[in-house]
């Protein structure tokens, strides 16, 4: 039989945070990958437990030549305990590579859920969490940074983003630029930790501030693109798309209905319209206006 890869979430700043199977998981792991082993006895001497099996590092350095070394432990049937330093694994930290090669090999793939930067944040923004998607880190260079975010200027949905504290100010001015200064948004910083803080604001105003320095891990959270006013259409256009709708064989009142649905019109307006060249159309000087 195949053994099983496990993914566990550690504590993104509090350690009263850590799930509750970690502690049974790093106790029982034949292997345990982690993205700093340093990091890992910290947190095994917090939670007061010891890892029976072996463990190594499993960074982004070496992340694609201990894959398949990893995998080859798999498919002998070791259980592999994958951690990173804060989080999930595989959300901006090692992880996708592992979880794609054990898959290949139907390998089981199962994890121990835990704390998410990602979803603390977005809870506390007080933006809508209904809809969203996270964009991770921007790019480092600023031409590729404002790129990036050009091509996501119209998403309507919640927009998460990690950032490095020394480059906050540069990316909420770039944010200011491209989705505007007054778009909504909320930079969190130091989630669960003891210095926790989160900034609400326009993005104007939040590349002010960040301007003095902000220190300690940083995810940002931005309001989407609001719904776009369907374009103004003047009475000739109207007159023309239903012509066009009425050529191709609806009836005048299914293009009405139509043509008003397309420009968020009454569809009074769109008949008044239609009446209304109908009428000039018939009408000649000195005569009264009518339907004919």
């Amino acid at each position: 039989m195949t053994g099983t890869l496990v993914l566990a979430g550690t504590p993104i700043g509090d350690i009263g945070d850590a799930p509750p199977r970690l502690a049974a998981e790093l106790e029982t792991a034949d292997i345990v990958a982690a993205e700093d082993t340093r990091r890992l006895r910290g947190l095994t001497r917090a939670l007061g437990v010891h890892t029976s099996g072996r463990v190594v590092s499993y960074f982004e350095g070496n992340e694609s030549a201990r894959t398949p070394e990893l995998v080859e432990a798999l498919v002998g049937g070791a259980r592999v305990l994958l951690v990173t330093d804060a989080g999930m694994p595989s959300v901006s930290d090692p992880g996708y590579r592992l979880v794609a090669a054990a898959v290949e090999q139907d390998i089981r793939v199962t994890a121990v859920p835990g704390p998410s930067a990602v979803l603390t944040a977005l809870a506390l923004s007080g933006l809508p969490v209904d809809r969203f998607c996270f964009e991770g880190f921007l790019p480092r260079k600023a031409g590729e940074r404002l790129g990036r975010l050009r091509e996501v200027e119209k998403e309507r949905r919640t927009l998460v983003y990690f950032e490095a504290p020394h480059r906050l100010d540069d990316t909420l001015a770039a944010m200011a630029e491209v989705f505007g200064a007054e778009r909504r948004a909320a930079v969190c910083r130091e989630l669960t930790k003891t210095y926790e803080e989160v900034r609400r604001g326009p993005l104007g105003e939040l590349a002010q501030w960040a301007k003095d320095g902000v220190r300690g891990e940083i995810t940002v959270v931005v309001e989407g693109a609001p719904e776009e006013a369907p374009a103004e259409l003047d009475a000739e256009e109207l007159v023309r798309r239903v012509r066009v709708r009425e050529e191709a064989g609806e009836r005048r009142k299914e293009a009405i209905a139509a043509v008003a649905a397309e420009a968020g019109l009454p569809k009074r307006e769109v008949f008044d319209a239609v009446v209304a060249a109908k009428n000039a159309a018939v009408t000649g000087p000195g005569k009264g206006k009518g339907l004919s």
